[in-house]
């Protein structure tokens, strides 16, 4: 009973402290500013520019260089772009796999005329590089869409079987009151699939056939049905895992890994929540999310980012990260074996985000509202600092996160060459695992501690120097 209160009082306080550590966001672009940034990219042609497209029409293209001034507007499609309302605009951007040779590249946004949904491609100009033709717009696909304003969804996205994929919202108002999501016959509220490389039928398209309706009983361009507004999704290049952020209704924001053919369950369900049923199947129809959290104080909206596959922060390598653009919460979350073994916050961004964006060297961005472009950064490292720079000593970070189950990750830093020891004991000062124990150069480094098959309870975690000096802090793992 003790031993359960000291641990219930050791919790009571990690809970209030709420303090997340792990990274600074860092101004990327300290000359630059966008205005109502929504996305960032690369156009995978080796040039290392970067794109940021702007909700009102404008696609902004300048040198991946954090000190450049150099920036100009790519195309500038203002003049068929409605973005009245918050959620209309210029929402997506994907360069074609081939782009270096074709110089096409495609847009999603909510057309001026009729607030329609519209997936179209355009082509930069020759002998320009940083120019696009306005003009050369060839529409692959239109979507009427409902008076309301919201759940346009907007992501495109190449994938590595060639296919452009996009996420289109369930047609807006509150509660999708016409049901699209969980019709067949419309394409409003899915993941859509199509070829652009082979027209066929009058469209500037074909159909891949394994899309789940490319023989009848539905719309063919589906991929997948049940989304309520899917904002943001991107492919792990490693995994070849797709992971998408839907936004929910009131109460759960939603994490899913998309596959073909599946229902994710909107508006029947809301995360793992019955929502609205009438009409709807048995739970075994569904395919429900990987993670959720709800819309409590100023958590309000799921943005979908990345697999981290950048060398700035070793310790994220192969974790999603994703955000909440109101509290402006960044989590990231591991999948392994196919159930998330680590989903925790690492930071609060300083500004919304409305999306996250990877550079050509698989670097990490956020997308801030106001207008400003942030990069991660080992928060041991501190904002003006480099991952070269050598520590002036020794010193052990407070592991991240804390209480942990079943992974945490412990910073420290080597004043000079050492031999380094980091253990891990338990209450009673029984060893219990070795994280290291060799000779390193002065650095930064991070290790993680896996407890996967240990209790609960309070361990202390322990850096030794050359056998003498000796560092030591204390973690909870809860189960």
């Amino acid at each position: 009973m003790i031993k359960n209160l000291k641990l219930l009082l050791i919790l009571s306080f990690f809970a209030a402290a709420q303090v997340y550590p792990q990274v600074n966001f860092v101004n990327a672009f300290s000359n630059l500013s966008f205005s109502l940034p929504l996305y960032l990219t690369h156009a995978g042609d080796g040039t290392n520019r970067m794109f940021v497209v702007q909700q009102r029409g404008i696609i902004k293209v300048f040198p991946n260089d954090s000190l450049t001034t150099n920036v100009q507007n790519f195309v500038d499609l203002s003049n068929i772009v409605s973005s009245s309302g918050n959620e209309r605009g210029l929402l997506g951007l994907a360069f074609h796999p081939n782009y270096s040779s074709n110089r096409y590249f495609f847009v999603y946004y909510t057309r001026q005329s009729d607030g329609a949904l519209r997936i179209s491609r355009f082509t930069t100009l020759p002998g320009d590089p940083n120019k696009a033709d306005s003009l050369s717009e060839l529409n692959m696909l239109t979507i009427a869409h409902p008076s309301f304003s919201n759940h346009n969804g907007g992501c495109l996205m190449f994938g590595a079987d060639g296919y452009l994929y996009a996420g289109t919202g369930d047609g807006g108002s509150g509660g999708d009151p016409n049901a699209n999501a969980q019709n067949v016959n419309v394409l409003l509220g899915k993941i859509l699939r199509i070829d652009i490389n082979t027209p066929s039928g009058g469209n500037n398209y074909s159909i891949p056939p394994t899309n789940p309706f490319a023989g009848g009983g539905g719309a063919p361009e589906i991929y997948a049905i049940g989304m309520r507004n899917p904002w943001r999704f991107s492919r792990d290049a490693v995994t070849g895992t797709i992971y998408c952020g839907d936004v929910g209704q009131d109460a759960w924001e939603e994490i899913d890994t998309l596959a073909v053919g599946k229902n994710y369950g909107w508006r029947c369900y809301e995360g793992n929540v019955p929502f609205n049923t009438s009409g709807c199947g048995p739970i075994g129809n569904y395919t429900f999310p990987i993670a959720v959290y709800q819309n409590v104080g100023s958590d309000i909206s799921v943005t979908g980012g990345y697999v981290y596959r950048g060398a700035r922060v070793p310790w994220l390598v192969g974790r999603y990260i994703y955000a909440d653009y109101g509290s402006r919460k960044v989590w990231k979350l591991l999948l392994s074996g196919g159930a998330v073994s680590d989903n925790a916050i690492i930071g609060i961004a300083p500004q919304g985000v409305p999306s996250f964006g990877v550079d050509q060297n698989n670097e990490l961005y956020i997308v801030g509202a106001s207008g400003t472009i942030f990069k991660l950064q080992d928060a041991v490292i501190g904002v003006q600092g480099t991952a070269n720079e050598i520590p002036e000593g020794f010193s052990l970070e407070q592991n991240y996160p804390n209480p942990f189950n079943p992974t945490t990750n412990i910073n420290y830093n080597v004043g000079m060459t050492s031999v380094v020891n980091i253990s891990v004991y338990d209450m009673t000062g029984k060893e219990v695992a070795v994280l290291l124990n060799e000779s390193k150069p002065a650095g930064r480094y991070s290790v993680e501690f896996n407890a996967t098959n240990m209790p609960s309870g309070v361990y202390f975690y322990k850096l030794t120097i050359n056998g003498s000096q000796s560092i030591e802090k204390k973690m909870v793992l809860v189960k």
